[in-house]
């Protein structure tokens, strides 16, 4: 009986708890920097996304003077683009035109009256966790951000608020 308990091969119960208790230790360090950068990478998407809008726009003001500045984000994507038109641009690609990327929510609003339109608010507000700031930009192309990450509602807003460096 002696000889078979020498010859036993394995692990002791002590030996796999201390083995799990250190995997579940690194996974407590690391799990938290994971979504820490998670949220960076998705705030660096939607900053990247105002700056597509900003440029997209001004393409769209060039294509169509007679309206000016995009009534939506719609309008910039397109479903068709074999005959690109006012309503579907085709400048920016399906998803950022649906509204929604990388854990934010993106809308472009026409400022004024007209057509055409001089002046639009693009903002992109946290959904589901994506982000812990919003953004937001008008035509003068600067990036504007909110650390509290809620909605900006109009361009007087979006211009009294810490523009991104």
């Amino acid at each position: 009986m002696k000889n078979r308990k020498r010859n036993q091969k394995g692990f002791s119960l002590i030996e796999l708890l201390i083995v799990v208790s250190i995997i579940l230790i690194i996974a407590a360090i690391a799990i938290p920097n994971l979504l820490q950068a998670r949220v960076a990478a998705n705030e660096a998407s939607a900053v990247a996304s105002l700056r597509t809008i900003n440029t997209a726009m001004l393409t769209y003001q060039n294509s169509y003077p007679d309206v000016g500045y995009a009534p939506s984000i719609a309008a910039l994507g397109g479903s068709t683009c074999d005959t690109p038109d006012q309503n579907g641009a085709c400048i920016i690609d399906n998803v950022l035109s649906s509204g929604t990327k990388s854990g934010f929510g993106f809308t472009v609003t026409q400022v004024g009256s007209g057509p055409p339109y001089y002046q639009y608010l693009t903002a992109a507000v946290p959904v589901s966790n994506g982000g812990n700031r919003s953004f937001c930009s008008t035509q003068d192309g600067v990036v504007y951000y909110d650390p509290t990450g809620s909605a900006i509602p109009d361009q007087n807003t979006c211009l009294a608020l810490t523009p991104l460096q």
